[in-house]
């Protein structure tokens, strides 16, 4: 059963905690009932909508999530028919998955729709039964998302370094040494457990033609950042507000660490085999 009354918010330790790990800005929480393709029933979770990221957690107490999702690819939010009037059910639809959640009363489910619409289309929706107050507060959290994502988007306005640094070119590898052929969720995982290796990751896109950045800034707290990079003939277009594109993925490299001024920098193992022992698959492209 879920419980009838809103949970009181969590201690300000375990805010603070959950901050530092997640290294996201908290919009919404509440108990959700989550069903993912590999659950074999409904599980509930304290669940928090951090970023364009819900994390999970056993209970209000716990400060390491059991599982997260991200929701910025979503393709769109279903509706669900609820034999119980007094809740609302609805589905996630991402390229990977689909994910069903029921909310505890109805109320709260329009708020994780609302909320969830907003941070993913960057925009507040106007099919939400919500209060004035309710509205208030995704026009809050809509322009603290787009802040965020332009705080860590690379500026490219920002004037050349007195001292550029050389173009990241190695001749002898076909492909950016800090090119690893993982997922988005590897490669976060990879970035936050080894800040001390580099902050940028170079990763295969959704197909077999395009790519992906990931990357790992660290202004007033840690953030994660993905980047589109398109192929484009022989070129690659970096998808940012304003397009930039480049003749090979080394400059592409390069472009990330000269327009933040060497602050992002290339995620470089020592060895594959060292990559490996941490649980991440990896090919070889020599």
């Amino acid at each position: 059963m879920l419980a009838k009354k809103p949970p009181k918010p969590a201690p300000r330790r375990v805010f603070q905690e959950r901050l530092k790990i997640t290294a996201l800005p908290l919009y919404f929480e509440g108990f959700l009932l989550v069903k993912r393709p590999e659950y074999q029933e409904y599980k509930l979770y304290w669940t928090e909508l951090r970023g364009t990221t819900l994390f999970f957690y056993n209970d209000k107490k716990s400060t390491i999530y059991v599982d997260k999702l991200d929701i910025i690819d979503l393709t769109c939010l279903n509706e669900q028919n609820s034999a119980d009037k007094n809740c609302a059910k609805f589905t996630l639809v991402l390229p990977k998955e689909e994910v069903q959640l029921q909310t505890e009363n109805t109320e709260s489910g329009e708020e994780w729709r609302g909320f969830i619409l907003t941070v993913t289309e960057l925009s507040v929706p106007q099919h939400v039964s919500l209060l004035p107050g309710q509205v208030i507060r995704l026009h809050e959290v809509l322009d603290r998302e787009k802040k965020r994502r332009l705080e860590t988007e690379p500026s490219t306005s920002l004037e050349e370094e007195r001292e550029p640094l050389e173009d990241y070119v190695d001749v002898l590898n076909p492909m950016p040494v800090c090119f690893y052929t993982v997922s988005r969720k590897e490669a976060t995982e990879m970035l936050e457990k080894n800040p001390s290796l580099g902050n940028m990751i170079l990763r295969p896109g959704s197909d077999s033609r395009n790519f992906s950045i990931t990357i790992r800034q660290e202004t007033d707290m840690p953030r994660i950042k993905h980047y589109k990079v398109m192929s484009v003939g022989k070129n690659y277009t970096i998808e940012l507000e304003k397009p930039v594109t480049l003749p090979n993925l080394f400059s592409v490299i390069d472009y990330f660490m000269k327009k933040t001024r060497g602050n992002l920098r290339p995620f470089i193992y020592s060895t594959d085999e060292t990559l490996e022992t941490e649980g991440f698959p990896v090919t070889s492209l020599k």
